[in-house]
């Protein structure tokens, strides 16, 4: 082989070692800022890991908001019209956070089955639902105020 054919290849070998590299060391360090998406269903199969930063979404169950008389603190069910999840929430809610709307919560599973949330989102307008709460509900599910999902 010609000694300069011999140098390219030795240089893109080690750009693409290299480039490699770069990609795994990212991927590595950003592996505990990724927040997985479940559907309550999710959480009543079991197939939710404890101690790990998640999110899940669905309708707010109706009468299932409560609030601590004392604290800022909201108890709350999601569902996603198969299972019911429970949600503990100890912030201010956003203003359209209602029963019977769609929400997602980014928090934790604790290992009594409730998801200790560090924010919730709600339903902006009648006509958005956030994409993960839509595809976990199906395509005919609604919330309890009638609006498609």
């Amino acid at each position: 082989m010609h000694p300069a054919r011999k140098q390219r290849l030795i240089l893109v070998v080690l750009l693409v070692a290299l480039s490699s590299a770069a990609v795994g060391f990212v991927s590595y360090a950003m592996r505990n800022n990724i927040d997985y998406f479940y559907a309550p269903s999710a959480f009543a199969a079991g197939d939710v890991p404890f101690d790990r930063r998640i999110r899940a979404g669905g309708c707010v169950v109706p009468d299932s908001v409560q609030r601590a008389p004392d604290s800022l603190e909201v108890r709350f069910a999601l569902t996603d019209g198969e299972a019911d999840l429970e949600v503990m929430y100890d912030k201010l809610l956003p203003d359209l956070f209602a029963e019977g709307e769609a929400a997602v919560v980014t928090g934790v599973l604790m290992r009594d089955g409730t998801v200790r949330a560090d924010q919730v989102l709600a339903k902006h307008d009648e006509n958005y639902t956030p994409p993960e709460v839509a595809d976990s509900m199906g395509k005919n599910a609604s919330c309890a105020d009638g609006a498609k999902i």
